[in-house]
């Protein structure tokens, strides 16, 4: 289940897989509608009456981007076919168009026709009744398109020629698996339309001399309407495909290079990582504020539904991240989305829909025949909590004006009124891995920081007592975390208290968010012996140390994925760079950051070839588990790369 290669703009989104094959194609939403559902968007060669699809069964494949840019490089040889094949992919930054180079190389020493062949296989609006394909004679070009959902496929060749052969047909029936291997002898049927589940493909003949390349380009745009695509269609051809891809390269440089870091101290691979990342969670991130946390449609293969939501947790995280860095326009819609999608009673829900919709959900209304908010806390909280950072660091008042009444306060006046009167901390919700109900450390530490938020908000844009209520509230939570959450006996903060007979019990499970959120949210200071207890615990009982892995687990006998019983877990990024951001935080000379710099080389040793994220990593192996990209992943290296990099100066002026 991995995406090496993502590519987008905002409005559109395009995941390939490791045979550089298109498997996912969202519009008019990052995160929703996907066209494409996980099905393969096969490229074929023909030559010497000989067949192959771009696999690695077959070609020996390398992936990676042009350094900088989200424009890739894919180099692919087949020793048999004696073809060398180079692809750059990209989604034109400014327009919906999908653009793609493939260079043909003959490696024989005769020369020779090569036949390439691009097939498609659309699900439109993620459903395979009703679609239509056809040749379209006036533009020269391939048609998919059901309701207000169109996709254009053309292509240019050398000497200006469009392609020369195509076929459309029936797929995903069981006497009609897919008009692709109408392509396998070379030649296609020129079946001019079909309705139904259906599938297309486009043939092209390039005549290439022993060592020397061709190149032709193929593209798809994308619109509501056939005038639409049409019209984008004619934009490539005016402009030329190749100058396009060479545009979205120079566009993508300029934003990821629009901030100076001084990143001397730092290797050139994690500097490398560190820019992929951000251009990464620009992927994931619709123009309409939704940040989704993964669009790797695999997923579908194992639980019928797919990490293609907004969680308000992870995208208050990477939103953070993303303000850290410098990319504060970008974060702004993302709190206004927020805004829009509070509950009337001032929560947020799980997850959503890009379009602001609710997405699904496991967690029941009902318990023990009365009501259980079916919420994670931490996720207003966060928000809240990554509001208050944007604005203490950008002062943007016109924003805090717009969202003091119907988000802060109302977000804020929930938290505080949603606590247990005993305790004084926060009422029962599910915690940040969706799995246990209960008092969480980890969500009692953002509801914390999310009152002290709204207390700060209040002062500037309320009142003195919503202030003082809500400070109020928050010293009453810190009170109960340390009172009820830190267990004296054991030496550490504990996973959680939970209710049963009334009464609550401790799950003393050792977590890697309770002592992280702990120092994190400010509930105590990073040098507290209670903190360091609880973060020696975390590194002894959940490092995977098997060969070189050594990551983080989430939690003790953790079974999501599950590799082997013999580990806490698998090793996550997310986890593992929170050490990274523990060693920062506590950091006093030069030399203790080393710890969290060999941190940061870990995950660029067991990124993707692209410097794609995964969720998790198998333990033994290295490979990647899960979804990949994982945003919050990469949002996890960001806001680690910007804390060692703040800690290192504050520390050599130090020394000055």
């Amino acid at each position: 289940m991995t995406r090496p290669v993502v590519l987008g703009n905002g409005n559109i989104l395009v995941c390939m897989d490791e045979n550089a094959a298109i498997r996912d194609f969202y519009y008019p939403y990052v995160g929703e509608e996907n066209h494409v559902q996980g099905n393969t968007h096969y490229t074929g060669f023909w030559v010497d009456n000989k067949f192959s699809w771009l696999s690695r069964d077959e070609w020996s494949i390398t992936m990676e981007y042009e350094k900088e840019t989200l424009v890739s490089s894919i180099k692919a040889v087949n020793e048999d076919l004696k073809l060398e094949v180079t692809l750059n992919d990209a989604v034109y930054h400014g327009k919906n168009i999908f653009l793609r180079r493939i260079r043909v190389r003959n490696l024989a020493e005769v020369e020779r026709e090569v036949r390439v062949f691009l097939h498609q296989h659309f699900h439109i609006s993620e459903d395979f009744i009703g679609n239509t394909v056809y040749y379209d004679p006036k533009a020269c070009s391939m048609i998919h398109y059901k309701g207000k959902r169109y996709f254009l496929m053309n292509g240019l060749a050398a000497g200006g020629k469009s392609f020369n052969d195509y076929a459309t047909g029936l797929s995903d029936e069981e006497y009609y698996k897919g008009t692709y291997l109408d392509a396998l002898d070379g030649n296609l049927s020129k079946n001019p339309i079909e309705h139904g589940s259906v599938d297309s493909v486009i043939g092209f003949s390039l005549n290439v001399k022993p060592g020397y390349s061709k190149t032709l380009y193929y593209w798809i745009t994308v619109g509501k309407k056939y005038g639409e695509v049409s019209k984008l269609n004619k934009f490539v051809l005016n402009r030329h495909p190749n100058k396009l891809i060479k545009e979205t390269g120079s566009f993508w440089k300029k934003w990821v290079n629009r901030h100076n870091f001084n990143f001397k101290s730092l290797s050139r691979e994690v500097v490398d990582l560190f820019k992929r990342s951000l251009l990464i969670i620009r992927t994931q991130t619709d123009d309409g504020g939704a940040i989704i946390a993964a669009n790797d449609s695999d997923t579908l293969q194992f639980s019928k539904d797919t990490y293609s939501y907004m969680w308000p947790r992870d995208g208050a995280l990477v939103a953070r991240a993303l303000d850290r860095a410098g990319y504060k326009d970008m974060t702004l819609k993302f709190f206004e989305f927020c805004n829009k999608v509070l509950s009337s009673d001032g929560y947020l829900l799980p997850k959503y829909k890009p379009d602001t919709s609710v997405g699904t959900s496991w967690h029941s209304w009902v318990r023990d025949g009365g009501i259980q908010l079916p919420i994670q806390e931490d996720e207003t909280a966060l928000v809240l909590d990554a509001l208050w950072k944007k604005y203490d660091k950008y002062k943007n008042k016109s924003l805090i004006n717009k969202l003091y009444k119907p988000f802060i306060k109302q977000a804020a006046d929930f938290m505080e009124g949603f606590r247990d009167e005993k305790t004084g901390l926060p009422k029962e919700s599910y915690d940040l891995w969706e799995e246990k109900l209960g008092v969480h450390t980890f969500t009692c530490s953002t509801v914390y920081a999310g009152l002290k938020a709204a207390a700060n908000f209040a002062k500037i844009f309320g009142t003195k007592t919503d202030s003082k209520k809500y400070d109020k509230a928050a010293e009453e939570i810190k009170k109960g975390v340390l009172k009820h959450l830190y267990d004296e006996e054991e030496g550490f903060f504990i996973k959680r208290l939970y209710l049963k007979d009334d009464d609550y019990r401790k799950d003393k499970t050792i977590d890697a968010s309770s002592g992280y959120g702990v120092f994190e949210y400010r509930v105590l200071d990073v040098n507290d012996e209670r903190v360091a207890n609880t973060m020696k615990a975390v590194t002894d009982k959940l490092c995977c140390d098997t060969n070189k892995m050594k990551g983080l687990a989430r939690y003790q006998d953790d079974d999501y994925h599950q590799v082997s019983d013999s580990t806490p877990g698998n090793p996550w990024f997310v986890t593992t760079l929170w050490l990274a951001e523990y060693y920062i935080t506590k950091a006093e000379s030069l030399k203790d950051l080393e710890p969290a710099v060999n941190i940061l080389e870990w995950v660029v040793d067991y990124s993707l070839s692209t410097g794609v994220l995964s969720e998790q990593i198998n333990p033994f192996t290295g490979e990647p588990l899960s979804v990949a990209p994982l945003t919050w992943s990469h949002a996890g290296f960001v806001i680690a790369v910007v804390k060692y990099l703040d800690k290192r100066a504050e520390l050599s002026k130090k020394r000055q």
